[in-house]
Formats: structure tokens, sequence, C-alpha cells
């Protein structure tokens, strides 16, 4: 009798088509981190020269950021930086929406700590997005 099971994701993005590593492959976590480090400190060095006595002022200024740098560009600063962009599963443009969207579930925290089994978080899983390598 044939084994009805789907067959195990051999790496992060092969059920979603995209190579094991080199441009197009899924950004692998330790990039991601520091990515995200990167757009951390930069919001924090605004935060602090202008907006130090305001609680919420981080949080909008990284959400600012996120959406400045994503719907235009394809990418945070720091996945600029390191060489990431967000595409679609299709490999498009991710629009307007979509960064929109991600940046919401990202300013939650905890979808970005969850992840599946291509290694997106589920900012990206309920967005409809993949960050991937460009370099």
């Amino acid at each position: 009798m044939p084994n009805a099971s789907p067959p195990a994701n051999r790496w992060p993005g092969d059920r979603l088509g995209r190579p094991q590593s080199g441009v197009g492959s899924v950004a692998r976590p330790g990039r991601r981190i520091a990515a995200i480090a990167i757009d951390f400190a930069v919001c924090f060095l605004v935060y602090l020269a202008f907006f130090y006595e305001s609680s919420f002022a981080s949080l909008v200024i990284f959400v600012i950021e996120q959406l400045i740098f994503l719907i235009p560009f394809g990418g945070s600063l720091g996945h600029l930086i390191l060489g990431m962009r967000v595409v679609t599963l299709k490999n498009t443009w991710a629009g307007w929406w979509r960064p929109i969207l991600r940046t919401g579930l990202l300013a939650l925290f905890v979808p970005a700590l969850i992840w599946d089994a291509d290694q997106r978080g589920l900012h990206d899983v309920f967005s409809g997005t993949v960050l991937v390598n460009v370099r």
C-alpha cells in the first residue's frame, strides 16, 4: 500500500518551490534576527533623539520605518542591508496591503516568534509573503 503522507520538507522553502540556498531561497533565522536588530537599533536611535518622553513612540517609529521601506523597496532597512526582500509566494512585489498587514502583525511580536516548516513567521504566513535572499 503506497504511503499517503506528504513528502517531508528537504529544506525550508522546499514546499514553496524555493531553492535550498542562494538567490530566492528562504532567509534563515540568523539573518532575519540580524535584520530586525538593525531595524530596532535605528528606531531606538530616532526614539532617543526625538521622542524619549513618549512611551509608545518607539513602536510607532518601528511601524513607520517598516512601511516606509517595505512598500516601495520590498524590505525593511535591515532586510535591504543584509540582502533580503519580502515577496509574495509567486515571487512578485508584495504590494501595499501585505506590508501593512505584515507590519501590524509584527508589531504584536508573537507572530514573529512562531514559525512554520518553511521558517516563515506567522506574520508572513497570514500576509502571504516570504522573506527571501536576493544575493
